[in-house]
């Protein structure tokens, strides 16, 4: 098929734990600048990955005490193809890991 003008595609997806489920193919608004993944890695545990069309991008790279967050952006069809491996974790030991570490986080908080 051919492209129409100024229409990008990117890969999208939301809040995904592998980056083996974001790869939906999308054509974005005509508006749409660039293609956007944003990843959170808890540390140690998961990635959530979020892919999606932007009007405007901006990389970002911050780094919490518990998480790094990593946005990165793009300007041409389909180049946000890439994102974090999977960590070959059971959805199970995904929540039960995730649980624990919120649970350890808000103890060490307390009064």
């Amino acid at each position: 098929s051919s492209l129409s003008a100024g229409s990008l595609k990117c890969y999208t997806c939301t809040l995904q734990v592998s980056n083996a489920k974001c790869q939906r193919e999308t054509d974005c608004d005509g508006n749409a600048k660039a293609c956007r993944t944003d990843m959170l890695r808890a540390v140690g545990l998961l990635s959530v990955i979020t892919k999606e069309c932007s009007l405007s991008c901006e990389g970002v790279y911050k780094d919490y005490t518990v998480a790094k967050r990593n946005i990165s952006c793009c300007d041409a069809d389909l180049c946000n193809r890439s994102g974090a491996r999977g960590f070959g974790m059971s959805h199970a030991k995904v929540a039960w890991a995730v649980g624990t570490s919120l649970a350890l986080t808000f103890l060490r908080s307390g009064p």
